[in-house]
């Protein structure tokens, strides 16, 4: 599981004393704790794994966002921070599809839906988030999708 992952990571380089390391384990830990508390009222749990990849992923995307807010803002030193930060939180995600790889999922779920115009797309990125979830990036694929079912 990831969260064991997590914390093993976190106990390693308290160890070694890793300050940017245990800092950011310390922040995934708090986010997964986080999204536990509001999924405590949630009718379906999601699994594990993949509520932490989402949890993760957005993280990622915050940091991305921060990263260049601090770049335009010419603080180099709060961006660099950041970076850091993504780096550790990269490592605890799944493996990423390939473009390729992503377009031949997405044209197997198109096909096997009978998706045939832009109106299918909804159904299809369904499909797509339900089978690949965590190992695709879904703003990725949503222009996948689109391309696939425009042309």
């Amino acid at each position: 599981m990831i969260r064991d992952d997590i914390a093993a990571a976190q106990i390693a380089a308290m160890k070694a004393r890793d300050k940017g390391t245990v800092d950011a384990t310390r922040l995934i830990q708090a986010a997964i704790k986080n999204r536990d508390i509001e999924l405590r009222t949630a009718s379906t749990q999601p699994d594990d794994d993949l509520m932490v990849t989402e949890v993760l992923s957005k993280m990622i995307k915050q940091r991305r966002e921060s990263i260049a807010m601090y770049e335009q803002g010419n603080r180099p030193e709060l961006a660099a921070n950041e970076a850091a930060e993504v780096a550790v939180i990269e490592r605890f995600l799944p493996a990423q599809m390939s473009e390729e790889e992503a377009r031949a999922a997405i044209d197997a779920i198109a096909t096997e839906l009978g998706a045939a115009s832009v109106k299918d797309m909804g159904r299809v990125m369904a499909a797509v988030k339900d089978r690949h979830a965590g190992k695709m990036d879904m703003a990725k694929a949503s222009g996948l999708v689109k391309a696939r079912l425009a042309g």
